[in-house]
């Protein structure tokens, strides 16, 4: 086998492994977002979720130009901030007076990988 014939056997190969990967991780933000974000910010991410205007302040639309910039310049950064330390007690205060029960969760670096992918790819369609 040439050499040329080998690496384009290894990039079908790194594509085929890719893929599975790939949607596993979308599966895995799209998972984290529908159990512990939606319930404030909505399915659409527009804050739209049956908790957003419990909140106060009211849950924020997250498909702004301004938020989407955000989240392009820090990536993870904003998302993994907001999840590990929630507006000082607003998401937890929300959630204890709506008797909103969440199971802890460990969190990854992989997840907040993923849960940004999500995010961005659903921001990305909304406008």
């Amino acid at each position: 086998m040439t050499s040329k014939a080998i690496c384009i056997v290894a990039l079908a190969v790194a594509a085929l492994t890719q893929a599975p990967l790939s949607m596993a991780q979308n599966v895995n933000g799209k998972n984290l977002f529908t159990q512990r974000c939606a319930m404030c910010h909505g399915a659409d991410i527009k804050g739209t979720g049956p908790l957003a205007q419990k909140s106060n302040p009211p849950t924020p639309d997250l498909t702004t130009a301004a938020f989407k910039k955000r989240l392009q310049d820090y990536p993870g950064v904003i998302v993994s901030s907001v999840i590990l330390r929630p507006n000082g007690d607003l998401i937890p205060r929300t959630l204890r007076e709506n008797g909103v029960k969440i199971a802890p969760h460990a969190w990854t670096v992989q997840d907040f990988r993923d849960l940004n992918k999500y995010m961005t790819g659903v921001i990305s369609k909304s406008r």
